[in-house]
């Protein structure tokens, strides 16, 4: 079953709705038919009770589409890309490519989203003034303005991954001068609130009996879970700024004589070695100097008959000349590098121009792994030397693209 579908774009964002969000809708929808249909008009119909809760369900999130469109205007106007906006059971959300540039252009990203719920609501407020002559009327108005009210206060109470907590995170980054330090206050307090939000539920269901405040739970799960995950994200984060070439490289790799033949070279260290799947890495040196990276499937791929008469001089690809990079360079300049070439590794050269090391996504992910005292598999860390691709739980390629260039300064301080 598909998780999101998508019903169009706004504004050249796409638009999205979660498979989660047809329970919501169908839960609100019941909720304002009934509230409705208790009214007791005169002349209407069930029917048409049902078909006005319906409209009441899709005018709420209509008005949550607005208040992530909201965040997404404002991030579009600092030159941020917004690659979706999703609505799922706990409303909305707007996907974008980085983080702002400076705590109060993240302020005004964070802050746009309530304030266009704040509009919403005066708008709806007076609209409920302007229709007391038609009850029905007056009732959809008067609710979606006090919908519109709630979820701008909602939103703001100040932990991730509410609005509120970009706030936070904002005026933290604002005094500290650190974006990180921001995301940890903002992150530890939504992990308080969510936890607060579990044990209020679940203790409103034990004193009163009343099922429905199992959704307060809900919610607060929603919350904890999101801010350990910012949490998470920020670790990751940092890592890779903090971490460099020569902290993740891994020596696999030989240095073979230049003036082999090829057939000598296939025999000596590719024949030898089949059947044990190894995949090694070979450079070629003469005269104490490195003449070049080699690549056994070019070899493969030419005539036998070349191979008495070709030298490895011959073939080789020169330093100057393949993706690589310096022993210093930062871990998230790699991740970048490694999404632009065809090769699944970088060389890693020293000062001096030599060979110090290779590196591969598995040899990433290794490194972030030891900084932060986690472990991983090593099957795990096997399967992804194999796919050349990061798991698609840390896909550290969207993770890097996050970063600005004040992340990159605030290491280096």
């Amino acid at each position: 079953m598909r998780a999101n579908w998508r019903i169009g774009s706004l504004f050249g964002i796409p638009l999205y709705i979660n498979s989660s969000w047809f329970v919501i809708l169908a839960f609100v929808t019941l909720v304002n038919a009934n509230d409705v249909n208790a009214m007791e008009l005169s002349g209407l119909s069930p029917a048409l009770g049902w078909l006005t809760g319906l409209g009441m369900a899709l005018l709420l999130f209509t008005s949550v589409l607005l208040h992530e469109l909201g965040h997404s205007l404002v991030a579009r106007s600092q030159g941020i890309t917004v690659n979706s906006i999703t609505l799922f059971l706990f409303g909305g959300i707007a996907s974008i490519e980085r983080e702002s540039k400076t705590p109060s252009e993240a302020f005004s990203v964070a802050i746009a989203g309530p304030m266009v719920s704040l509009v919403l609501c005066g708008l709806f407020f007076a609209l409920t003034t302007l229709s007391q002559s038609l009850p029905l009327l007056e009732f959809l108005a008067s609710d979606l303005a006090k919908i519109n009210l709630v979820i701008a206060l909602f939103n703001l109470i100040p932990g991730l991954p509410l609005d509120g907590g970009q706030v936070l995170k904002a005026i933290v980054w604002k005094i500290s001068g650190d974006r990180f330090t921001g995301v940890r206050w903002a992150s530890a307090s939504g992990q308080l609130l969510g936890t607060l939000g579990i044990s209020f539920g679940l203790l409103l269901v034990l004193l009163t009996g009343e099922i429905g405040a199992i959704w307060l739970s809900l919610i607060g799960w929603f919350v904890l879970q999101n801010a350990k995950a910012y949490n998470r994200l920020t670790l990751i984060q940092q890592s890779l700024l903090e971490l460099t070439a020569a902290d993740a490289m891994s020596r696999d790799f030989r240095v073979v004589n230049a003036n082999l033949t090829l057939r000598e070279f296939i025999e000596e260290y590719i024949i030898s070695q089949l059947g044990l799947g190894i995949s090694q890495t070979y450079y070629a040196a003469s005269e104490g100097r490195y003449r070049g990276l080699l690549r056994v499937s070019q070899i493969q791929l030419m005539e036998r008959s070349e191979w008495d008469n070709k030298h490895l001089i011959d073939i080789v690809h020169p330093l100057t000349e393949i993706a690589s990079v310096q022993e210093k360079t930062p871990l998230v300049q790699v991740v970048k590098t490694l999404d632009t070439i065809k090769d699944p590794f970088l060389t890693v050269l020293s000062l001096a121009g030599a060979v110090a090391g290779v590196i591969d996504r598995a040899d990433v992910i290794q490194a972030i792994a030891a900084h932060n005292k986690l472990s991983i598999p090593e099957a795990e860390i096997k399967r992804i030397k194999a796919e050349k691709t990061y798991p698609s739980y840390l896909q550290l390629g969207a993770i890097a693209k996050t970063l600005v260039p004040q992340d990159y300064a605030q290491t280096q301080k």
